[in-house]
């Protein structure tokens, strides 16, 4: 698919969007941005229908909703199977997110959620079942997340 070029007005929605977007409307942008809003709306189904804007996302709190182990757990997969094993990782149960990284070792980044350390040990398991080798797994403490800079700035730069 070939890259959607980003003007300056679809980066700043993209920017507005990821600092809060269940709280910010088109109305909201628009005001801001000095364009209509229904310039926003089709704005943002382009960046949708586009593949850019992908999703709208909660920010969960483990911890506060009683799962007290949120853990990265960083495995390796064989190159050419990566992207299947981590498609197939992500529908463990307690995974959240999947990330492939391209490199050789630690090329699977898996975030999951458990109640207690026998949770985290069978989501282990099973991924170790799927194929992905298990090299490390960190307890994550918080996590802090802005919106990327370069949407905001008028300059694109």
């Amino acid at each position: 698919m070939p890259t959607l070029e980003l003007d300056h007005l679809d980066k700043q929605i993209l920017y507005r969007l990821q600092q809060d977007a269940r709280r910010t409307s088109s109305n909201d942008i628009s005001e801001t941005l000095d364009v209509s809003a229904s310039t926003v709306r089709n704005r943002t189904r382009r960046l949708e229908a586009n593949g850019i804007l992908r999703g709208y996302h909660a920010d969960v709190d483990y911890e506060a909703a009683g799962y007290q182990l949120f853990t990265l757990i960083v495995c390796t997969a064989p190159i050419p199977e990566r992207e299947n094993l981590a498609e197939a990782a992500a529908d463990v149960p307690g995974v959240v997110e999947v990330l492939e990284v391209m490199t050789g070792e630690g090329n699977v980044l898996v975030q999951a959620v458990g109640a207690d350390g026998d949770d985290l040990s069978r989501i282990g398991e099973e991924l170790d079942d799927l194929g992905l080798r298990v090299s490390d797994e960190d307890l994550i403490r918080n996590t802090h997340r802005r919106p990327y800079a370069r949407f905001e700035r008028a300059d694109g730069a």
